[in-house]
């Protein structure tokens, strides 16, 4: 029998169970970090060849003592210009033992801040990443989308950026853009009205960039469905539980039925939410509605009419 085939029975094995050779029956085992292997030294058994090194164990009874004692930095990001890697000379004037610079060196020391600062943004597409991708987690800030939603959004940019699509463009419309599809994309839908209110551009650029931006870098997006925006308006309206439940329930069966399709998702939504609220006894007017959901008075009520007349719903105004 190879090593390779002996190395296969070992694989159900754990480190930890491992104190002799099932081959040889020796005890010499050995750990070999360079390789990343477990080898018996008696008869030359690779029984793991895919070992982690695990490193000294220790314990941290507070986060400053947590934060010294870690091996690791920050995780990867692409919502970062250099994805977080590049290293950075803080400003506390204090060295690795926490010791103070002496005064003679400091200035020395704000020298190399200085040309840490400017070699980080060494070329013309890290200074456009550097400044969208600022400006990408500023709207991102502001609409509260989650951590999930901005890197998929810079990983559009940047294919954008990768492809030349930025030329002619404005930054903050193609940033607008990725960010629009990055929401459909995690399923997190906002419209292009709340987008454009975000940024510093207006609706009808930010629709003509991302619908050229999906032609070019072939984005595979599913339309949104009126029950993507549910959780959300009801949550805004301080509607309940049983209201969301009820407006999904009217949903399912508009979807059944057709009415759903070649109508706005938002005024469809809206509707349901409205109709659920008065069977519900939470009743909200259509005004309240309609600002929350981006839509008119009018189409609300031509959404709700459909509903209730197609799906048979009985409403006592």
């Amino acid at each position: 029998m190879d090593n390779q085939g002996k190395s296969k029975e070992a694989e159900n094995v754990t480190v930890d169970e491992i104190t002799r050779c099932p081959e040889c029956n020796g005890t010499h085992i050995v750990r070999d970090y360079d390789r990343g292997e477990l080898v018996c030294e008696d008869c030359g058994l690779v029984l793991d060849d895919h070992f982690i090194d695990q490193g000294p164990e220790w314990r941290a009874f507070d986060a400053e003592q947590g934060e010294k004692r870690a091996r690791t930095g920050a995780p990867m990001t692409y919502t970062i210009h250099d994805k977080g890697l590049s290293t950075e000379i803080g400003w506390k004037n204090k060295d690795s033992y926490g010791k103070s610079i002496p005064t003679r060196n400091r200035a020395q020391l704000y020298r190399l801040r200085k040309w840490q600062r400017r070699i980080r943004v060494s070329n013309a597409t890290e200074r456009n990443l550097a400044f969208a991708l600022s400006e990408l987690d500023r709207m991102a800030s502001g609409m509260g989308l989650p951590r999930n939603v901005r890197e998929t959004a810079a990983m559009v940019y940047r294919k954008a950026v990768n492809k030349n699509l930025i030329r002619g463009r404005s930054i903050e419309g193609v940033v607008a853009a990725s960010l629009y599809a990055a929401c459909r994309q995690c399923n997190v839908p906002r419209t292009l009205d709340e987008i454009a209110a975000a940024s510093r551009v207006g609706r009808k650029e930010i629709g003509r960039t991302y619908r050229f931006m999906t032609r070019e870098l072939q984005l595979k997006l599913m339309p949104t469905s009126p029950q993507d925006y549910i959780s959300r308006f009801c949550s805004e309206l301080k509607l309940s539980g049983e209201v969301q439940s009820k407006s999904i329930e009217i949903l399912k069966a508009a979807d059944n039925k057709e009415l759903t399709s070649g109508r706005g998702p938002t005024g469809v939504a809206a509707a349901a939410i409205y109709i659920a609220s008065i069977l519900c006894n939470e009743r909200r007017t259509q005004r309240e509605v309609a600002d929350i959901a981006g839509v008119t008075e009018v189409t609300i009520r031509n959404r709700y009419k459909e509903l209730t007349e197609r799906l048979n719903i009985e409403i006592a105004l």
